[in-house]
């Protein structure tokens, strides 16, 4: 839950806005005072070079050095004085006797004073500069010597007031704070337009709420079982839950690699490189099935993918089981019905008073059944095989399908391995009987003959019908999801032997198809067996029986 506004921190975007502003405010403020600083330094050091330029200019003129050897210097330098000050713009031109009695000043009752300031350098003959606080105010003054011959016969001092400079430096100061506030009005600008971008990305949201969404984000993740799977516009893996590593056997290291580079079936790669949403997709691996959702990430233009996987596995086997548990309820449903017509005839017959016509037919009847049980049982003991083929041969029979159990066959109890579960075998098994009654049915002589026997070191399973069989060029592609000869129906085709061929390489084992001895297809599953060191329990027991028993082998 989301605090009210007056409550909640600023967003991180205002908070990025307020640090770049002040930031900014603090590096224009740095700079006007630097540029200020710096500008009355110059400013003091060109006051000095002009102030020194005006006094050696006017101790050089031989116009003051005449007016200093006449008897009455101020009459004549004073005018002169006030048109160089007005002439060079500085504040004051003084023309004093080596002692530093004032021949002139800009106040005229300070003429015949002593000069304010030293002299000592300037009656050595050398000219300088200092700042000195005189009768004008604080200035920076120059003092030059002027000479007649080898003697100094009189002083110049030239000077500009601080205030002066100063009022300079401020009206350079009252540009610079216009162009440091441009700048900051500039940089505030453009730093509300990137914060403003920021906070369309971040929902305006403050940093703790996105740290606490980040670690929400990482715990649903890994907590959600279902796979789920983020590419980027590059069809590249951009994030991938613990889910759909396992589901799809890949490693952190897919993150970053392309689908089409993580060696998963042809198929699966298709539907997650296609750019249109699929739903409830079904989808095989080598071990799993899946059901895949693919939904594009669009913005204006396409951006990425987000991929859902669930693992159906047991679910499809579950499905598969229950698909045989209904056709054995419909086989046995059809028998009752037939079991309750040839009752009535029974019963007809005794009413007639054809008794032994009735147990002759009732007898027929009887033995017909138990002959195709005791041919089952007899070739294939393993008593889910056996249950399994009596149902398909019942189901078989209803679609006037005759199923045949070959004279090859044999299959005795507790042969197979624990590691080869009775699901297993009901999906490879049923599926290709079911394959090869679609493809007999309708035929002229409609026949599935099936083949079930041990060799020491595989089972094999072999189904044979009159069907139309398979093209060659079909050979692979009629174990791929979805490839089937026959129109779909309401739940789709294409899967069994998907399934088949999925269950068969889990364990290790071939499946094959070629053309049947009679026509049609011949479908042939081998499974490894263990060897004879690591026989079935049962079988060794069966071993350890005999060899114990009275006249065994030594």
């Amino acid at each position: 839950m989301r605090l009210p506004r007056v409550l909640r921190p600023r967003s991180l975007a205002g908070q990025l806005f307020a640090v770049q502003a002040v930031l900014l405010a603090v590096v224009v403020a740095g700079y006007a005072l630097f540029s200020y600083v710096s500008d009355r330094n110059q400013a003091e050091e060109a006051a000095g070079r002009q102030a020194t330029a005006v006094a050696r200019a006017v101790a050089d003129a031989p116009s003051v050095r005449e007016a200093v050897r006449a008897g009455d210097p101020t009459s004549t330098l004073q005018p002169y004085a006030t048109q160089v000050q007005h002439d060079t713009d500085v504040d004051f031109v003084t023309i004093m006797s080596p002692e530093g009695i004032r021949w002139t000043h800009p106040d005229p009752d300070r003429i015949g004073e002593r000069f304010l300031g030293h002299i000592e350098p300037a009656v050595r003959g050398k000219a300088f500069t200092e700042t000195y606080t005189g009768t004008l105010g604080p200035s920076v003054r120059a003092v030059a010597p002027v000479r007649d011959g080898d003697r100094i016969v009189g002083l110049v001092s030239a000077g500009i007031k601080v205030e002066a400079i100063s009022a300079r430096v401020r009206e350079q100061l009252a540009a610079l704070l216009g162009v440091a506030a441009g700048a900051l009005a500039l940089g505030a600008l453009g730093t509300y337009v990137v914060n403003a971008r920021l906070r369309r990305h971040t929902h305006n949201m403050n940093a703790t709420e996105l740290s606490n969404m980040h670690d929400y984000h990482q715990a649903a993740l890994h907590a959600v079982r279902e796979g789920l799977v983020m590419l980027d516009g590059q069809y590249r893996v951009a994030l991938i839950n613990d889910g759909a590593r396992e589901l799809l056997g890949l490693t952190d290291a897919a993150v970053g690699r392309s689908v089409a580079d993580l060696g998963l079936p042809a198929p699966l790669t298709g539907a997650l490189l296609a750019s249109e949403p699929r739903v409830d997709e079904v989808h095989l691996t080598a071990t799993r099935v899946l059901v895949v959702n693919t939904s594009p990430v669009t913005g204006g233009h396409r951006r990425g993918t987000v991929i859902t996987l669930r693992d159906v596995t047991e679910l499809q086997s579950l499905m598969g089981e229950l698909d045989s548990e209904r056709g054995f309820t419909q086989a046995l449903r059809s028998q009752a019905h037939e079991a309750a017509n040839r009752l009535h005839t029974v019963v007809s017959l005794i009413e007639l008073g054809r008794a032994d016509e009735a147990v002759e037919f009732a007898t027929a009847e009887l033995e017909l059944a138990q002959a195709l049980t005791d041919q089952v049982v007899a070739a294939v003991s393993e008593p889910v095989l056996a249950a399994l083929l009596l149902g398909k041969a019942a189901q078989a029979n209803e679609r006037g399908v005759e199923l045949v159990v070959s004279a090859d066959s044999r299959l005795d109890d507790g042969l197979l391995p624990q590691s080869l579960s009775a699901r297993d075998l009901v999906t490879v098994l049923g599926n290709l009987i079911d394959n090869a009654v679609d493809a007999a049915q309708g035929t002229t002589d409609a026949r599935v003959t099936v083949t079930a026997y041990t060799d020491g070191t595989e089972l094999v399973l072999r189904v044979a019908d009159t069907g139309a069989g398979v093209d060659p060029a079909h050979a692979e592609a009629v174990f791929e999801r979805g490839f089937s000869t026959k129109p779909a129906g309401p739940g789709g085709r294409g899967l069994g032997l998907a399934l088949v061929r999925q269950t068969v390489r889990r364990h290790e084992g071939t499946l094959t198809v070629a053309e049947a001895e009679g026509g049609g297809a011949e479908f042939e599953a081998r499974l490894p067996l263990p060897t004879v060191g690591a026989a079935p329990a049962r079988a060794r027991e069966e071993v350890s029986a005999q060899s114990a028993a009275p006249g065994g082998a030594a």
